[in-house]
């Protein structure tokens, strides 16, 4: 399992594509290793089956890009420069850095309950709302059913396309949820739930009198100049240009062209954001530097619990409040979130001292599993070492 659509099986999760056409690469001009090392890391994932690559890498040096593989199966054009990407549940830092403004403000805390904020939402079949704090929502220790296991029961190429036009109210999809028993009591473990952060962007409405697509635009989008950068609600197009995204249902089967977003679970604070790698890596970098929360707010963004190792993280892999912190080889860490859905996987990741950020986005996925573990490995590496340079 990868970043962070944690729904359906591994196998329907996984990153791949099974045979590919021959394709070229293509990279920012720039000699230095650096560069070559990216272009070399997005060949890898290529290699490995996946048809496009995009990775975007700033430092205090400068900028480096590099694409590879493919912008769709038809045409074999390039992957576009600067492409629009869909940030899938890397939306979740934007709505919990909304979050943690409003903390500031002193308009809400942390330690409030979703009873005092959003009374008789959550309850029934053992949910009940007065033992579930904002903190529990975004670090998903909540204990809460996700929602997206209701929205699509079978992984099929057959579901996805009967239902994909089909949209939910967030109080529709907390409905579903409640339905199920919770998986834990609330703040005892950790499991990853969409549900959570459908009840962030409501408790951050009703507070504000605005919508969550709304304070994002003015808290986050507006000051940081993130043009390309877009809360589309059930929109399910592309801005052009964008790399297609396709999807493999079952193992050895075809691949599905998924670039039309699966309105069901792509549509909320959750995980319904589109942007752009350039506009990823500098909300990435501002909010690590502190120029969108004061030193209280990010020291409890970035304050972690251990997600389990069972969980398909990198080990040592440990959850805050919007923010996952990863390890890396040469003994440091980085912070990010990451996003995927069907026929694509996104991450951004930033050093602790923001003076590294990276984008990756891969546009196609695997129902074989031997092949997702290829590609994972392949995204990994290509970030541990891109963040791990001294220059």
């Amino acid at each position: 399992m990868i970043f962070h659509r944690l729904w359906l099986s591994a196998a329907v999760l996984a990153l791949a594509v099974s045979a590919l056409p021959p394709t070229a690469s293509a990279a920012t001009p720039r000699s230095s290793a650096a560069g070559w090392s990216v272009q070399r890391g997005a060949d890898a994932l290529r290699d490995a089956g996946v048809t496009g690559v995009s990775v975007r890498l700033e430092t205090p040096q400068g900028t480096t890009t590099a694409r590879s593989g493919v912008g769709d199966l038809a045409s074999n054009r390039p992957v576009p420069k600067g492409g629009y990407l869909r940030l899938g549940s890397t939306t979740k830092t934007f709505v919990a850095t909304v979050v943690l403004q409003l903390v500031r403000e002193k308009l809400l805390s942390l330690d409030q309950t979703v009873e005092q904020l959003l009374p008789g939402t959550v309850s029934g079949a053992g949910n009940d709302g007065r033992t579930i704090t904002v903190r529990d929502l975004l670090q998903h220790t909540s204990g809460l059913y996700d929602y997206i296991y209701d929205v699509f029961p079978e992984p099929s190429a057959q579901t996805y396309y009967a239902n994909r036009w089909h949209t939910y109210r967030p109080e529709q999809l907390i409905a579903k949820a409640m339905r199920h028993e919770p998986a834990f009591p609330a703040g005892t473990r950790w499991a990853y739930s969409n549900t959570n952060y459908i009840l962030a962007g409501m408790i951050i409405e009703r507070v504000t009198g605005l919508s969550w697509e709304q304070e994002v635009h003015d808290r986050i989008l507006r000051p940081l100049g993130l043009r390309r950068t877009e809360t589309p609600g059930t929109w399910p197009f592309l801005p052009e240009p964008h790399t297609a995204n396709y999807q493999q249902f079952t193992p050895d089967g075809p691949m599905a062209d998924t670039t039309m977003t699966y309105r069901p679970f792509d549509s909320g604070a959750d995980g319904s954001m589109t942007g752009t790698a350039r506009d990823l890596n500098r909300f990435f970098t501002a909010l690590s530097t502190g120029r969108l929360l004061g030193p209280a707010e990010l020291a409890a963004m970035r304050t972690t619990v251990p997600v389990p190792q069972d969980s398909g993280h990198p080990a040592g892999t440990r959850d805050g409040l919007g923010l996952f912190f990863t390890p890396l080889s040469c003994g440091r860490g980085y912070f990010g979130h990451g996003g995927s859905g069907f026929g694509y996987v996104i991450r951004t990741a930033v050093t602790t001292d923001g003076r590294r950020t990276i984008t990756v986005s891969a546009h196609s996925r695997s129902a074989d599993p031997n092949t997702a573990v290829r590609q994972e490995e392949a995204l990994r590496n290509l970030i541990d070492r891109a963040l791990c340079r001294s220059s």
